[in-house]
């Protein structure tokens, strides 16, 4: 299963790539975030990929069809899927873009892929196999799970340092982001301010570069799932902010609340 969705991911990165090296149209939604050609073609080729290869198991996708609660809420497991984080970021062109897909069983992620095609660096974890990081990954041949592990960097690749270093986005920076922030340099030396776009904030954290990742505004569950697999399988966690208990999904309502990665 590992195997089939890394490469879903990289075959979807190499469209979204065709269209990056290219000039594009933005389009914006009802509630005016972007929208690109490449988010589109990417949903294709991810769609298509997981029901070719996974066909009873069924795909919650940002650019997919709305799917009302009454439909999923009895799924014992399913596909969440991104089909290109950080569209700002695409738009921009640095590079800080990804290809999230999660596999969610009994509302909790238990695989995750993240794929940055412009940097060409994966990230994969999977529950009790533990978090990896493959760079050059469209370069690497590979033919089975066992691969992955002999061909990747086992996270975290980064020990506990005294620097304490906090993980925020490049578009989204709130007041209690900040306040944060500040609370921590209250009780350390050293505080360092990390930016990242996308979901790579999570896979900072997941490969030890980060200490903290706080998200004190809305995001949707597909934002999430794929970087709280990896976070988790490296041993870091994912809370919720207002009681600290484990982030889960499928929820009537798709918009996360408030949240920590530590």
């Amino acid at each position: 299963m590992l195997k089939e969705t890394i490469q879903i991911a990289i075959d979807a990165g190499k469209e979204i790539m065709d269209i990056y090296q290219h000039d594009f149209d933005v389009e914006y939604k009802e509630d005016e975030s972007p929208l690109t050609i490449a988010d589109q073609r990417s949903h294709e080729v991810i769609q298509k990929g997981l029901t070719d290869a996974f066909p009873n198991i069924p795909v919650l996708s940002e650019e997919g069809a709305d799917i009302p609660y009454e439909n999923r809420k009895d799924w014992n497991q399913f596909w969440l899927v991104d089909p290109l984080d950080g569209t700002k970021e695409f738009i921009k062109k640095n590079g800080e873009f990804t290809v999230n897909i999660a596999l969610v069983k009994g509302q909790y992620p238990t695989l995750g892929v993240i794929y940055a095609p412009a940097l060409d660096v994966l990230y994969v974890g999977e529950q009790d196999k533990g978090a990896f990081k493959i760079n050059d990954a469209s370069k690497v041949t590979i033919n089975t799970d066992e691969d992955i592990l002999n061909k990747a960097q086992k996270l975290p690749i980064v020990q506990d340092s005294s620097l304490v270093k906090v993980v925020a986005s490049r578009s989204h920076m709130s007041k209690e982001t900040e306040d944060f922030i500040n609370e921590l340099k209250e009780k350390h030396n050293e505080v360092e301010t990390v930016s990242s776009g996308s979901s790579l904030k999570f896979c900072l954290v997941a490969e030890g570069e980060a200490n903290y990742y706080p998200r004190y505004a809305p995001t949707m569950e597909w934002d999430t799932g794929a970087g709280q697999a990896i976070v988790e399988a490296a041993g870091k966690q994912v809370l919720r902010y207002e009681d600290q208990k484990r982030f889960y999904y499928n929820r009537e309502n798709l918009k996360n609340g408030w949240f920590l990665v530590k």
